[in-house]
């Protein structure tokens, strides 16, 4: 007689062990509960040694830190200190390589472990690897996401060239996401990565909220481009809300600030990433085009539901139920309203965006000394600033003063119309998208917001089922 059950043991989910393919060599289940479904159980796959690649990446990055200071500042008699730096000092050359090399790695790494190897450890040590090195050691510059001012300004400014290494920093895990999805937010970005090490208790935030103030990012990235462009302001860095805190200083207002998100991601996993970046916009539109992107499981999906449970970032789409004859009449004409409103919202947002040049146009340092230098001279104001003070005493005309200005406000508009042009069609696209019905037979990963975190891999019980028989495949062959 077999000694198999008559009922299979079963695990919370409602999955049977029968489901996951787990037989004995006489092609029957064996009855008996592994520890392959206890959450807290750890499987390592011998095949790699991980630990000791992430101890030599870390080994590595570390190293640099003991070069000596070439040029250290001088000292002084009279007593004078050099006031502190809010910035890092410049680097040298071969140590820009340094970064741009310690990027690609972990760039590579991360890909690996979110593609090929499926760690959440092995991510998570990459993590705070770079933390460690991106942010604290390097303090936060050079960042992919300031990056994108610095590309805007060379793109519109023939007189200002970009780095070589700040355009490899900021294409390098673009060229990543295209290929592997967005592995540069997994571990390799440190803001990400401070917001990830907080999210303790994070809640589900509703679909309609999560698809509303994902819009946010693009807006921001707008501006940015805008500001960039026309020579006003870097607003990505000056709002950083993170550098302070690898810096060790800044201003108070962007500490607090930082401390805000942070508090707000113990609950929202990363709010900033997916409701602020501005290089995340990019990631999200580029990841989903990804030749090869993470998966929930490496096999079939048996829908457990584990796997939505764990996700603290919305990305888990469930799979859908047919829908009657009515019901997908009526998603074609939304879909088809979606479109021809698309354009619309273009034009209407070109429109808009093109009257608040006025206010965007102050920002820069020339028009806002334009303004000052008019209020003085019609009687407005009776103070002058510092900018205006020494505009006269350098004999400034004040006529050319204003037709710099107007320059820039009418680069300002010019700007301003695509920027509510691509404002219009980003929404369009939301709109559009959101009225096309994708069929779905089972739990996949939402390429856009996934961050390639690998918290879904642990609780796939077929990702745990097939590394629990490489451990023995490899076990048994040694």
């Amino acid at each position: 007689m077999s000694n198999v059950p008559t009922v299979l043991p079963t695990i919370d989910c409602g999955l049977r062990i029968a489901d996951c393919g787990l037989k004995n060599s006489n092609g029957k289940s064996n009855g008996k509960t592994s520890a392959l479904f206890n959450p807290k159980s750890e499987i390592r796959n011998p095949k790699l040694p991980l630990v000791p690649i992430v101890l030599m990446f870390v080994l590595m990055l570390a190293s640099v830190a003991f070069g000596e200071e070439r040029n250290p500042p001088p000292e002084f008699d009279n007593g004078h200190e050099l006031p502190a730096l809010t910035q890092p000092a410049p680097r040298a050359e071969s140590l820009q390589y340094v970064d741009l090399a310690a990027l690609v790695v972990a760039l590579s790494l991360a890909s690996y472990l979110a593609i090929r190897r499926r760690s959440r450890a092995g991510m998570f040590a990459l993590m705070i690897a770079c933390i460690a090195y991106f942010g604290f050691y390097r303090e936060g510059c050079i960042c992919p996401i300031g990056a994108i001012q610095n590309v805007a300004m060379a793109v519109f400014d023939n007189s200002y060239a970009v780095p070589l290494t700040v355009l490899a920093f900021f294409a390098l895990p673009l060229a990543f996401a295209l290929a592997f999805g967005r592995t540069f937010c997994a571990a390799v970005c440190p803001l990400g990565g401070v917001q990830d090490l907080v999210a303790l208790k994070p809640v589900t935030v509703p679909a309609w909220l999560e698809h509303s103030l994902g819009l946010l990012p693009f807006v921001y990235l707008s501006v940015a481009v805008l500001l960039a462009a026309t020579g006003s302001a870097f607003i990505i860095c000056q709002y950083d809300p993170f550098v302070a805190f690898f810096r060790r200083n800044g201003a108070w207002e962007m500490l607090t600030i930082g401390a805000i998100i942070l508090v707000v991601g113990v609950f929202v996993a990363r709010p900033y990433c997916r409701f602020a970046c501005p290089y995340g916009a990019i990631l999200r539109v580029l990841s989903r085009l990804s030749w090869k992107h993470a998966t929930i499981t490496p096999d079939r999906c048996v829908q457990c539901r584990l796997c939505e449970g764990v996700c603290p970032f919305g990305a888990i789409e469930k799979p859908t139920t047919p829908a009657p004859a009515s019901r997908r009449l009526a998603g074609k004409w939304t879909l088809a309203a979606a479109i021809v409103a698309t354009p619309i919202l273009v034009a209407v947002g070109a429109f808009s965006a093109k009257q608040l040049a006025g206010v965007t146009a102050q920002v820069n340092p020339t028009v806002a000394l334009a303004r000052q230098v008019f209020m003085e001279d019609n009687g407005q104001t009776d103070e002058p600033t510092l900018a205006s003070a020494a505009f006269r005493a350098s004999g400034g005309e004040a006529d050319e003063l204003y037709k710099q200005a107007g320059k820039i406000e009418a680069r300002h508009e010019t700007g301003l119309l695509w920027v509510g042009g691509f404002l219009g069609l980003v929404l369009g696209c939301k709109i559009v998208s959101l009225s096309i019905r994708r069929t779905r037979t089972e739990f996949t990963i939402e390429a856009g917001r996934c961050v390639s975190c690998a918290r879904c891999f642990r609780a796939c019980p077929m990702e745990r089922a097939r590394k629990k028989v490489a451990s023995k495949t490899v076990a048994s062959s040694q």
